[in-house]
């Protein structure tokens, strides 16, 4: 992962941590972390941290709606 790729995602996981304040950070960097691996050995990179953010978003609802663990926070 370049250094621009890893801002991308910081961004993308900030962003996420901010919009599903109410669910465990931890969650929240496990579903970046799991959307981003979808996408190890593709050659092209430019769209990785957009698909990312929308692939987590996707699953944090899912994870949600299955009652997944929120913060005590």
């Amino acid at each position: 992962m370049d250094v621009t790729e890893r801002q991308h995602l910081d961004a993308v996981r900030a962003q996420l941590v901010r919009r599903y304040q109410f669910v465990d950070p931890h969650l929240v960097d496990e579903m970046v972390d799991t959307a981003y691996h979808r996408f190890d050995g593709c050659r092209i990179r430019d769209f990785v941290p957009l698909l990312v953010g929308r692939a987590a978003i996707r699953s944090l609802d899912a994870a949600l709606a299955a009652g997944a663990t929120t913060s005590s926070g």
